[in-house]
């Protein structure tokens, strides 16, 4: 084989591994990413139909009910509420009248959580959650 068609050879192959290897991160990103919906988007149908997806609020007060394991709970924005149910261990930091973001699934008008998460300090809020509540109470009227 030349010089040349040997250098060719090796140039196309290392192309070919890269584009592989980038392709595949691709995919295993993709299929990983949560994207957080506000409960007014998931009350108004705007979120993933299939796939797992992150809702933030605050959550309501008085809507806590536990059954064992099972923790059935009202996620809001003040302008919308979204039932949610999980089942596992709660973090420490979960209250009522608290942020909190859940990861799950919507199904049949309640949002099944594979995850909850509290906010860490009281000045720790997502800035996607702020904006929404600072919107749903633009919206109502009120001061943010």
């Amino acid at each position: 084989m030349k010089p040349r068609t040997r250098r060719a050879l090796l140039i196309t192959s290392v192309l070919v591994g890269v584009t592989a290897a980038v392709l595949l991160i691709l995919n295993a990103l993709n299929s990983n990413i949560a994207l957080y919906i506000t409960p007014s988007q998931v009350m108004a149908g705007e979120h993933p139909k299939d796939k797992a997806f992150r809702i933030g609020g605050m959550v309501k007060t008085g809507s806590i009910v536990r059954e064992g394991l099972e923790v059935k709970f009202v996620l809001t924005d003040t302008a919308q509420d979204v039932p949610v149910v999980y089942r596992g261990i709660l973090p420490d930091l979960f209250k009522e009248g608290q942020g909190a973001v859940v990861q799950g699934k919507f199904n049949n008008a309640m949002f099944v959580a594979s995850e909850v998460l509290a906010k860490h300090d009281e000045n720790y809020m997502p800035p996607e959650a702020k904006d929404a509540l600072d919107r749903a109470r633009a919206s109502k009227g009120q001061q943010p």
